[in-house]
């Protein structure tokens, strides 16, 4: 496997751990959680291993900046500009609503959760709706090459080829911790994440299973992403491996009423966790996605004596912000 450059920023392996008290609550299968969350960059989380791989490329590339987009409460974003804090990159986020109904901040308006960290981390924010989120990342690119300030573009997520390459690396780690699984379960978006778990998982010989479940996307729409970024990834690696949409798992059922929408699932996980484990998830990403293992635990979906893992992606300094006092 091709060896792409790289700078060492998380506190990495990150630890695997049983939740013997949570699985004792649910009555399911044995637990585990891999601790992606403590990977040290700004409160941690997934995407500090994207950035590993994406800001070296970006420094060997001669950039000074780097610019990206998330919704208002981003994880990716925070450990972005963080990111750029470390390693003295300017950095300019493209920030929407989480929903087309939600009103961009007002200028006196306290920013709380993520949005706080990004300012102190002294990010510049181009706000924009979801809507033209891609436009408005491609015209501050332009913008600011046309100044000649050298920008970086990192996509949404962090999920190319680059930043997904990362996750096949996190694979690799977690075999090396011989811990074994039946099933690996994370919540599952832009892609970038899922796409590197199922290649390192066929590279490096994963008897399990890899399930993404879905934060905002019909499943058919989340396969299709994720298998081409994993053919993408396995290229860049010099490796041949080619993905179908039916290589892709993933559960779409646990959507609610859209993203960025707190209801019951997320709010009973981030209370299961916390009260069981100690464990913060957040309200969009990891609560989401351990609701629907909960779920699926609860349903008898997992086999008599199976092992499950949850990847915990991090967020929770989401649970600080504003939109999400009133729901705890």
């Amino acid at each position: 496997m091709k060896t792409l450059p790289r700078l060492r920023i998380g506190h990495l392996p990150t630890a695997v751990e049983p939740m013997s008290r949570l699985a004792a609550t649910l009555g399911g299968p044995a637990l585990y959680i891999k601790r992606d969350d403590q990977t040290g960059l700004a409160m941690g989380g997934n995407k500090t291993r994207k950035l590993e791989l994406l800001i070296a490329e970006a420094q060997a590339n001669g950039a000074r900046m780097l610019i990206t987009a998330g919704a208002i409460q981003s994880n990716h974003c925070r450990q972005t500009v963080a990111a750029a804090a470390r390693f003295g990159f300017e950095c300019t986020l493209v920030l929407y609503p989480s929903t087309p109904t939600d009103a961009l901040p007002a200028a006196d308006e306290p920013a709380t959760g993520n949005l706080l960290l990004d300012k102190l981390f002294g990010a510049k924010i181009v706000w924009t709706q979801r809507a033209t989120r891609d436009q408005t990342l491609n015209d501050t690119f332009q913008a600011a090459w046309e100044a000649g300030k050298r920008p970086y573009l990192i996509p949404y997520g962090g999920s190319n080829a680059v930043g997904a390459a990362a996750y096949v690396l996190a694979m690799q780690e977690f075999l090396a911790q011989n811990q074994p699984v039946d099933w690996i379960i994370f919540p599952s978006s832009s892609g970038g994440t899922q796409a590197g778990l199922a290649l390192g998982s066929r590279l490096f010989g994963f008897s399990g299973k890899v399930l993404g479940i879905s934060v905002d996307e019909p499943a058919d729409v989340l396969q299709d992403r994720v298998a081409g970024l994993a053919s993408a990834t396995a290229d860049l690696l010099g490796e041949k491996a080619n993905f179908g949409p039916d290589d892709i798992l993933v559960n779409a059922d646990y959507l609610g009423t859209g993203y960025g929408v707190m209801g019951g699932i997320e709010q009973e996980a981030i209370h299961l966790f916390a009260r069981n484990e100690g464990v913060l998830l957040d309200p969009v990403y990891t609560g989401r996605a351990a609701g629907g293992m909960i779920d699926l635990i609860r349903k008898g979906f997992f086999k008599v004596g199976e092992k499950v893992l949850f990847w915990h992606t991090g967020g929770s300094p989401a649970l600080f912000a504003n939109r999400y006092q009133d729901q705890f």
